[in-house]
């Protein structure tokens, strides 16, 4: 071990302890106070390194997966990327199974890390860039099938509770501890729940009265119970108009919709007015956290996740010429 303690001997030790910053130029005018967590500066700009790093630490530990044994996962690309990382550090094989509807860099990104990425045709008349319900279904077909055949190792982010305990453990402590013990609103896009829900435990286990909103796409709010107009939006890695199994509506205290353009829209505005560079998922919590603000009694803090880099997205058509 290095003596020096502010150099790390692996990049798992930079995982977590992302900062908090408060939206100043974007929410001028706002009688409230918005923050923002930058899980995108996690290593592989995103904050699913957090549960790719719990996932297979307790596996390890409960004996499901030890050296010599590959690692499979379904993914929309984050968590996939994450899961790579920790794989090429801990020397695990690994495969990611993900859908044709997920952006191009995201399969650049798994190769890079040395896995191998197989590819499910979107179900017909899917979009490209708008992964479905459909779509997903075919994606954990395919990893179920393989998982089975090969003997591998599942990590199964929509079922494991490793998923929930990570952001209990880190996030939502982090969150408490960074924001000095005063927060009013926690505002997140709900995906697999992982986030969510273990953020959300750890915040009302601090103070009840935190109230922890959901942010779902305008066409598909199935968590409040809506009618699902169109499974088809651009918040990807969130709402794949289902109920995720690690869902807990204990934790939920409102609903709030975003559509596709204002997930956009301020997705542009956080990189232009704030130099912050995310995908529309990010864009979408911050332009929820921004309607939540607007009926907020002054002095309201209010914090969101910025979940992913906008690098993750330059294939698709959210920052292409604006003109």
């Amino acid at each position: 071990m290095l003596a020096n303690e502010q150099i790390h001997t692996s990049i798992l030790q930079t995982i977590g302890q992302t900062p908090i910053i408060e939206l100043k130029r974007l929410c001028s005018n706002m009688p409230v106070t918005i923050f923002a967590k930058a899980e995108y500066l996690n290593p592989t700009g995103s904050m699913k390194d957090r549960i790719a790093l719990k996932i297979i630490e307790d596996a390890e530990h409960s004996g499901h997966l030890k050296l010599g044994k590959s690692v499979l996962e379904i993914t929309s690309g984050n968590t996939g990327i994450s899961l790579a990382m920790v794989c090429a550090i801990k020397g695990y094989k690994f495969t990611a199974v993900m859908s044709a509807g997920n952006s191009l860099e995201r399969k650049q990104i798994l190769e890079a890390l040395g896995a191998t990425v197989i590819i499910v045709p979107q179900h017909k008349g899917g979009k490209p860039g708008q992964v479905t319900y459909e779509d997903l279904k075919l994606v954990e077909e395919k990893g179920r099938e393989l998982a089975k055949e090969q003997n591998v190792f599942f990590a199964d982010q929509f079922n494991n509770f490793s998923n929930v305990v990570s952001h209990t453990q880190t996030t939502g402590k982090e969150i408490w501890e960074q924001m000095n013990k005063q927060l009013d609103f926690f505002v997140d896009v709900v995906g697999t729940g992982g986030t969510f829900v273990g953020t959300a435990c750890a915040l009302k286990n601090f103070n009840p009265h935190i109230q922890c909103i959901v942010v779902e796409p305008y066409t598909a709010p199935i968590l409040a119970g809506k009618a699902i107009s169109n499974p088809e939006h651009k918040l990807q890695g969130s709402s794949y108009a289902m109920i995720p199994p690690l869902w807990n509506p204990a934790y939920c205290d409102g609903f709030l919709t975003v559509t596709d353009q204002e997930a956009i829209e301020t997705t542009r505005l956080l990189a232009q007015k704030e130099g912050i560079f995310v995908g529309y998922t990010a864009g979408g919590n911050v332009a929820a956290a921004m309607k939540l603000a607007q009926t907020a009694d002054p002095g309201t803090r209010i914090l969101t996740i910025l979940c992913d880099s906008g690098m993750k997205y330059l294939s698709t058509d959210l920052f292409k010429s604006q003109n």
